[in-house]
């Protein structure tokens, strides 16, 4: 997509200054609520965004492997399926997106087919059966998805799904597919065909994220990075290849994605 500019095209070397130090933090405002027990079997996080831009800001955001359920500005609620990669989404105006993320694995109960059918689309809530029925959206997301979910909590497959997951993430030794394998007592195979249906994107791409989320984690944290090193604490070759892979995921590589956080 064409890049914000400022009354002329941006060229491909140059970084619009607010995405920069932090600075983005000024036209936006993110607010994160935990779900009540009712919600909390499905649901990982309520979620609010708004802005207000007086030029385009091209937004990026990152993928994580979760089904969310959103609504931008008052339109029809909308169910986004987890990213491959990260997005880019513009921001324009004064705006609003009020959202809930599910919890891995457990989105497979309220569709008719595998989460990895939703992988990098975004489809009308009456396309999925569980969330079509009324009562109609009424602007309150807790109370609008405790009228949809079903009353029983997510299935055992669901759930050992979620918590492979969750181990991933938890884990920074869990760096190879077979090691997660072995642990969750499965097969390859079954493996892979877990996360196909409950989570959407396979067990390689979990660890693969997970795994560079210590670097977003400490760039967030504003510590000085040591690159090297790093990149051998998670388990690659070089900083090169740390930064293809990242630049992979993230649209940039570590030490431009970097520059959004104020410096320590």
């Amino acid at each position: 997509m064409p890049a914000p500019g400022h009354g002329r095209t941006r060229q491909p070397d140059e970084r619009d200054p607010r995405e920069l130090g932090g600075h983005w933090r000024t036209a936006q405002r993110i607010d994160v609520q935990e779900p009540d027990a009712e919600l909390a079997p499905w649901v990982e996080r309520l979620w609010t965004a708004s802005w207000e831009y007086a030029e385009p800001y091209a937004q990026k955001i990152v993928p994580l492997p979760q089904v969310h359920v959103s609504l931008i500005d008052e339109g029809p609620p909308r169910v986004v399926g987890p990213r491959s990669r990260h997005m880019v989404r513009e921001l324009a105006g004064r705006g609003s997106v009020v959202g809930a993320a599910f919890r891995p694995g457990v989105f497979r109960a309220l569709s008719d087919g595998p989460v990895s059918a939703l992988v990098d689309r975004e489809v009308e809530v009456p396309d999925v059966p569980a969330l079509a029925s009324e009562p109609a959206w009424d602007g309150a997301m807790a109370d609008w998805l405790r009228a949809h979910l079903p009353g029983e909590g997510p299935g055992p497959a669901a759930r050992e799904a979620g918590e492979l997951v969750a181990r991933v993430a938890a884990d920074p030794t869990i760096a190879r597919v077979d090691r997660l394998a072995a642990a969750a007592g499965l097969g390859m195979r079954s493996l892979q065909r877990l996360f196909s249906e409950h989570v959407g994107l396979g067990p390689k791409w979990v660890i693969r994220r997970y795994r560079l989320q210590e670097v977003v984690d400490r760039l967030e944290a504003g510590t000085r990075v040591d690159w090297a090193g790093l990149a051998a604490e998670l388990g690659y070759a070089d900083q090169a290849h740390l930064s293809r892979d990242f630049a992979d995921l993230f649209g940039e590589p570590p030490t431009w994605y970097a520059r959004r956080y104020p410096s320590p």
